[in-house]
């Protein structure tokens, strides 16, 4: 691919940003307080418009409900807009309400089960008023013993209350189910795994996809082989871009193991010129979800933004042809070699050039860190003490 292709491939390239990676996070261990952080949704916005300006391609920022609750959801709306971005994903919270200790959508009790679905209700109205096209549904329903509770009610109860929810979806918007196989629960995830996920999804039908968690899978599993079985069942709907160095770790994307988050890329590239899998892979929705606890909250976004931009960079360097002819002629270490030599290649010339031809920053991270924004922030915000909520 020449220059001039890959800087026109590289232009549909958009990733959302989260809220809740810009105010000050942490573990149950501590939170570090970080001078300028963002105190409120619309500081928010602010900062996700700061990270689109630097980086070109994070047109968008999801939300969580209700950390970002306010009054006039079209006014938030309205207020990214004027800053150059708009609203993404809707994430609901069914998981840090005292009810929802044994679960939401699956838990026992009918009236915690209905009171989950009327927060999805709720979300599902704030996605109309925001222009939101994708409910973003993460559970910490499971079980911690045996015997706590019976499998299969406990998936009858959740295929209800999915349904239900993708029922009352607006024409044109679709729920994300992500799965995690393991935390809070530690005996039995209701929704453990992409199998758990896309069953779900199939059933439901065409409003339910399947999203994958990058921090969401066991040691050693091969995530890119996961995102090429859901895109050949037509069912990949997005992903929530993070890194981990043993579970959930939220690090920065690409910056633990860069070569998985290539050979993801690459699964996508061949997917998009794939007949049969290519509608499904132009649908498919990019999101980061990670929470800086140690890093600065908007140099570490531009890091993780600038990853996926590299790395898809490079994915759209395989030369498909002669892999192609090298997989046929059961040639493994040409085959390999092909796609190595990719992932060994040196992209940042272009990036740098790609960005010059849009008017945008060659160094996003250079030009924050020396701008006036961050300045202005530093100074009008101080130091909030109070950490905004995280936990998925």
């Amino acid at each position: 691919m020449d220059d001039a292709a890959l800087m026109e491939r590289l232009d549909v390239q958009a990733i959302e940003t989260p809220s809740w990676a810009f105010g000050n996070t942490g573990t149950r261990f501590k939170t570090f307080a970080q001078p300028g952080a963002a105190r409120t949704i619309w500081e928010k916005i602010e900062d996700a418009a700061e990270v689109h300006r630097m980086t070109g391609i994070a047109p968008r920022i999801a939300l969580h409900i209700p950390w970002d609750r306010v009054d006039d959801p079209g006014e938030l709306a309205r207020f990214a807009q004027a800053r150059g971005i708009g609203i993404g994903a809707i994430n609901p919270n069914l998981f840090q309400d005292d009810d929802y200790r044994l679960g939401s959508l699956a838990h026992p009790d009918a009236r915690i089960r209905e009171k989950a679905s009327a927060h999805l209700e709720d979300c599902i109205a704030i996605m109309a008023a925001t222009g939101a096209r994708d409910l973003s549904l993460w559970f910490a329903d499971g079980t911690n013993y045996p015997g706590q509770d019976d499998f299969r009610a406990r998936r009858r109860r959740m295929r209800e209350g999915l349904s239900g929810c993708a029922a009352r979806l607006p024409a044109d918007a679709r729920i994300l189910i992500e799965y995690k196989f393991f935390e809070p629960a530690f005996y039995y995830t209701d929704l453990a795994d992409w199998g758990a996920a896309l069953a779900h999804a199939r059933a439901i039908g065409p409003k339910a996809q399947v999203l994958v968690d990058l921090g969401h899978h066991a040691q050693g599993a091969n995530i890119e082989s996961i995102v090429a079985m859901l895109l050949d069942e037509g069912k990949l709907g997005g992903f929530h871009f993070n890194a981990r160095r043993y579970a959930d770790d939220d690090l920065i994307v690409g910056s633990t193991n860069p070569l998985e988050l290539f050979l993801i890329y690459a699964e996508l590239v061949a997917a998009e010129v794939d007949p049969q899998t290519r509608t499904c892979t132009r649908g498919v929705s990019y999101m980061i979800d990670q929470s800086f606890n140690i890093e600065a909250k908007i140099e570490g976004m531009i890091t993780s933004i600038l990853n996926c931009q590299e790395a898809f960079a490079k994915a759209l360097l395989i030369d498909h042809a002669a892999l192609a002819a090298a997989q046929a002629d059961g040639d493994v270490l040409g085959a390999n070699r092909i796609v190595m030599d990719a992932f060994r290649t040196d992209v940042r010339p272009i990036l740098a050039a790609w960005r010059r031809q849009r008017n945008l920053p060659e160094d996003p991270l250079d030009a924050h860190r020396g701008g006036d924004y961050l300045r202005a922030i530093r100074r009008d915000r101080g130091t909030a003490s109070a950490a905004s909520g995280y936990g998925d």
